[in-house]
């Protein structure tokens, strides 16, 4: 363990638009929990109006992967309880978050719920969802989206990769699944004291399938190998490239449903649909199409900068703000794009959908 791992938490997604433009994967591997989203939407218990309805969005980052979610919830309640009655949409991220971004998004793009519907209303919360983030027994409906794969903390560093899954490191790996575990009830337990009896939580998150696999090994392997190589070249120095960790996991099928134990509640949630499947990988089925071996990796590349370059910049010895931070994302998103590009590859990509039910209280 290293002995400061306690305050060494995930950076937010790349700002000023960059999550926006280079979320493509996370947007795929979205539109299949859609469904269970609106169908919860359908049959969730509602509060007796004039009370608002509130819907949690949990990880939101720069809001353009919740429009598509967001609308299908509304449209759904709309059906129910018509066009006048209020509904609230909290969007939650860390506080260091681009909440800007996402404001301006809402405001500015056309598929935006604030611009086709009039009675719904936004608002945005900067605290980390493994703490209470908003009052007990007010959320109607939760929606969590590529988010609750990353840990509260970096509870050890991994000696020989970037992303335990590609680790050999045994203690590594027990760190890690410790922690995974331990972040995965804190996560339901404080969504259990906010949502209303009967609320429903729907969960998207990165997974590890049947045989254990996580997945985007092609892509881990081409940013640790680039990570060396600006060692190599005295860009980044030794014992900053050992702090540089992805602290994200996959969790299998049985891990998602360890908190519930045999009587199927935890927290006040049982669980109502639980699976895990291979997602989408557009970026290969473009590459299909049109055989472009340099936009594909530039791509990847570019999914890798925006969701956890910021992360392992972090770890310089002067942060994000270093003067070498922009020359470091720079060169680890050219030689990356340069290694996905030489071999190109369809990408495994295990996901979780998942669906949380309150009981009564």
């Amino acid at each position: 363990m290293i002995e400061d791992s306690k305050f060494i938490t995930p950076a937010p997604m790349e700002g000023q638009g960059g999550y926006n433009r280079s979320s493509r994967v996370q947007a795929a591997g979205s539109s299949p929990a859609l469904p269970l989203l609106e169908h919860a939407a359908r049959i969730v218990p509602l509060a007796s109006a004039p009370a608002p309805i509130v819907i949690a969005d949990y990880g939101a980052s720069e809001g353009r992967n919740s429009l598509a979610p967001m609308g299908v919830a509304i449209g759904a309640l709309r059906d129910r309880v018509g066009p006048e009655r209020a509904i609230s949409v909290i969007h939650t991220d860390l506080p260091d978050s681009d909440f800007a971004a996402l404001f301006q998004l809402l405001a500015s793009d056309p598929l935006s719920y604030t611009h086709l519907d009039s009675a719904a209303f936004a608002s945005a919360v900067g605290r980390s969802f493994y703490q209470q983030i908003l009052p007990s027994d007010s959320v109607t409906l939760g929606w969590s989206s590529w988010a609750v794969q990353w840990l509260s903390c970096v509870p050890t560093t991994i000696p020989d990769q970037l992303q335990v899954a590609c680790s050999g490191d045994s203690a590594a790996r027990t760190a890690f699944a410790r922690q995974a575990d331990e972040d995965w009830r804190s996560f339901l337990a404080h969504r259990g004291r906010e949502m209303r009896a009967g609320a429903r939580l729907v969960v998207l998150t990165m997974a590890r399938d049947d045989a254990g696999d996580f997945g985007y090994r092609p892509l881990l392997q081409a940013m640790y190998a680039t990570l060396l190589e600006l060692v190599d070249h005295r860009l980044v120095r030794a014992d900053e490239a050992h702090r540089m960790v992805i602290p994200t996991v996959g969790r299998t099928r049985e891990e998602f449903a360890a908190p519930f134990g045999r009587d199927g509640h935890f927290s006040g949630l049982g669980i109502e649909h639980l699976d895990v499947f291979n997602g989408e990988d557009r970026i290969w089925l473009e590459f299909e199409r049109n055989r472009d071996a340099q936009t594909f990796g530039a791509q990847w590349a570019a999914f890798s900068r925006a969701s956890v370059f910021p992360t392992l910049a972090a770890e310089l010895e002067g942060g994000r703000t270093d003067p070498r931070a922009r020359a470091f994302v720079q060169r680890m998103e050219a030689g990356v794009a340069k290694r996905m590009a030489a071999a190109p590859e369809r990408m495994q990509i295990p996901l979780g959908k998942m669906v949380f039910a309150k009981g009564p209280g």
